[in-house]
């Protein structure tokens, strides 16, 4: 686990190869294919052997949840063991990390019918005055959920109003956790200032690669909009409102510069309540051989 640009992809890429593993991505923007360069999706040729499982499994139109992440996880972890390899989880979306750890509620499949609807009202009021709405209903589920964070607002409005079950309720009643045993290893910079340093030289660099042709490949589709879950993802999003024209190229570098490092401000935060997980730092000379001390310690290897 770790923030964005911490280096989790190349840490985990280089424990497979040394504890024959194999890698599940735990990031809810690596599933979709052509979105390569904005969300830093390692390469075949960069992968060093190790199959990488749930990335390009979808087009940037589908949605992907974290109940579905929970079961694709649990299938591929068994699979993975099956073989007599070692699964690997590696990726920076939190709230799938924590489902596998703390659990995951079972709940009412979606409404389309009922998600068009509250769509709409959004449309006409603003995500704002659902999030109020959300907060006379559920006022547990509205401090944990942002008032910008319109698919989480969307989904607890959707609980209640097909079956008037708050969401928080829900979820005492049904959630279960998987039954795996987990070693929990945390990535992250020594100091923010320097994760901050990473984020502006990884985000330029995606520029230089190709970052804003490659929304532009997805803003021509003419199917797409910047509402789905896909393109929420941080840098598509300020990218894709630069094509709209809304803002200059300047404006929109230092809009997803600071996108970015909130968001990793957020990842940070739930990093903190990650008490049992061994925390390792980017800049360790060492940090393959720390990682690998800790890992066969606790699997007595």
């Amino acid at each position: 686990m770790g923030p964005t640009a911490s280096g989790k992809t190349s840490l985990a890429i280089r424990l497979a190869q040394e504890l024959g593993g194999e890698i599940i991505s735990v990031d809810s923007a690596l599933v979709y294919r052509g979105m390569d360069i904005g969300t830093a999706k390692p390469a075949p040729d960069q992968q060093g052997g190790i199959p990488h499982h749930l990335i390009d499994i979808l087009d940037p139109l589908e949605a992907y949840s974290t109940g579905q992440f929970h079961q694709d996880a649990e299938a591929l972890m068994g699979a993975i063991s099956d073989r007599g390899r070692i699964p690997i989880l590696a990726g920076g979306t939190m709230l799938y990390f924590h489902g596998l750890s703390q659990g995951l509620a079972t709940l009412p499949p979606a409404s389309p019918a009922l998600r068009e609807a509250i769509t709409a009202e959004a449309q006409r009021l603003g995500w704002d005055a659902l999030h109020r709405d959300l907060q006379n209903i559920d006022p547990v589920a509205a401090a944990r959920i942002h008032p910008k964070d319109p698919q989480r607002i969307q989904r607890a409005l959707e609980v209640f109003r097909l079956t008037g079950i708050p969401l928080t309720t829900w979820i005492k009643r049904t959630q279960h956790k998987s039954d795996r045993p987990l070693i929990k290893l945390v990535l992250r910079p020594g100091d923010r200032a320097a994760l901050y340093q990473r984020i502006e030289g990884r985000f330029l660099a995606m520029l230089e690669q190709g970052l804003i042709e490659e929304v532009a490949r997805l803003f021509d589709r003419g199917d797409l909009h910047a509402d789905l879950p896909a393109l929420r993802a941080v840098g598509y999003r300020q990218v894709w409102s630069y094509l709209e024209g809304a803002w200059s190229r300047e404006a929109m570098i230092e809009r997803a510069l600071i996108a970015t490092r909130q968001f990793a401000k957020r990842q940070m935060t739930w990093l903190q309540k990650e008490t049992e997980a061994q925390v390792l730092f980017s800049e360790e000379p060492q940090l393959l051989d720390r990682a690998l001390s800790t890992i066969r310690e606790q699997l007595e290897l």
